[in-house]
């Protein structure tokens, strides 16, 4: 003899449908991409010197940092002082209206850093800012 299975039916009932829990939670992950905000970083840690007339900067949206050993970063990839100009000019083609941080270690050498600022002008950038922790007052 032959064994059936016996079933319920409606095979149609039985599944749970996922398509509006999908559309959610797909929904909910692009509100969250859209809102966020990334955070930019130079690729290595310095240590900036304080001044007591720090003032904040709303934001810079092109950072480079020169650190004790004389090596320039820039977006997490270290470049020649003769690349600074190169690198600022491709990444202005992205933001025109975009403003340099230079975050320069207390013991990097002045002459570096002014070459470094120096490179970023001729970039084509004006607005060129000098990071420092804020001291006390």
């Amino acid at each position: 003899m032959r064994m059936r299975r016996h079933s319920a039916g409606n095979d149609d009932e039985a599944g749970i449908d996922l398509t509006p829990m999908l559309d959610v939670v797909f929904i909910m992950l692009i509100f969250f991409i859209v809102t966020s905000t990334f955070i930019k970083t130079t690729g290595i840690e310095v240590n900036t010197p304080t001044a007591d007339s720090s003032e904040q900067q709303p934001k810079g949206n092109i950072l480079i940092a020169v650190d004790p050993n004389g090596e320039i970063w820039i977006d997490r990839q270290q470049v020649d002082i003769r690349a600074v100009r190169a690198a600022v000019e491709r990444m202005r083609v992205d933001q025109p209206d975009s403003t340099v941080v230079v975050q320069a270690d207390r013991d990097a050498r002045s002459g570096l850093v002014i070459q470094v600022m120096d490179q970023v002008r001729m970039a084509g950038v004006q607005d060129v800012a000098l990071a420092a922790t804020a001291g006390a007052n």
